[in-house]
């Protein structure tokens, strides 16, 4: 038992100090990347990728021996009678394999996203510098085209401009025509109204007739919509 005692002593204290260096291990994981000095440039000026691998080395030993712990708990515990205490074993065994296990999935998932970014930020500066090197080759000559480009855009723009200025003129013309033609009409209609005294009497009358027939239509729904309030309620 003494030796089971301190195996978990071991266990546990190479389990805190994996703890520790894998906190410190995603920080810096999750970090910036690479600095670069320019475009030309290969290597990142500022790289924190051999800390990065240093790290992952330890993480990397800590993690075999806490395995080797590991395996010495299990040949320990089957050596153990199915009693009590070796229940007890099962369970402890049982729970120092998880956490390994956790903190070997951690690890590599720390590492994994490690080495995508840093293909991804690879591969970013690669197309920058062939950006910045096509831009280096076509020189004045792609200036220029685009020089062209833009005066022809800006071409067309003011052509468009002015075939939208000439409809809204247009547009504002035909507008004045109707409203000179309305005008007229009117002035036509009060010319006869004014002439004929009769048609205009008989203009009003019909009017008057139209607003007393919209009063009786309108009391009469008003009174079917009651009745048939009233017969709903009832």
């Amino acid at each position: 038992m003494n030796g089971w005692e301190d195996l978990r002593k071991q266990a546990r204290r190479l389990e805190n100090e994996i703890d520790q260096k894998l906190l410190s291990f995603s920080k810096l994981g999750a970090g910036p990347l690479g600095v670069y000095r320019n475009a030309s440039d290969t290597e990142p000026l500022l790289s924190s990728e051999h800390m990065f691998e240093s790290q992952s080395m330890e993480i990397e030993q800590l993690l075999a021996k806490l395995t080797t712990v590991n395996e010495k708990l299990n040949e320990m515990g089957a050596s153990e009678p199915g009693n009590g205490t070796g229940a007890g074993m099962v369970h402890t065994l049982q729970r120092h394999r998880e956490i390994l296990q956790d903190y070997t999935q951690d690890f590599r998932k720390t590492q994994q996203n490690f080495r995508t970014r840093r293909e991804r930020e690879d591969l970013l500066h690669s197309v920058r510098n062939d950006i910045d090197a096509y831009k280096n080759s076509t020189g004045l000559n792609r200036r220029m085209d685009m020089y062209a480009k833009e005066s022809e855009h800006i071409r067309s723009s003011d052509r468009l401009i002015d075939d939208q200025i000439s409809i809204a003129v247009e547009t504002r013309e035909h507008l004045a025509s109707q409203r000179l033609n309305l005008k007229r009409l009117q002035t036509r209609m009060h010319d006869l109204s004014s002439r004929f005294p009769m048609v205009n009497s008989l203009l009003q009358r019909i009017n008057i007739r139209k607003r007393r027939d919209s009063v009786i239509i309108g009391c009469l729904v008003g009174f079917c919509t009651f009745l048939l309030i009233l017969y709903t309620f009832r």
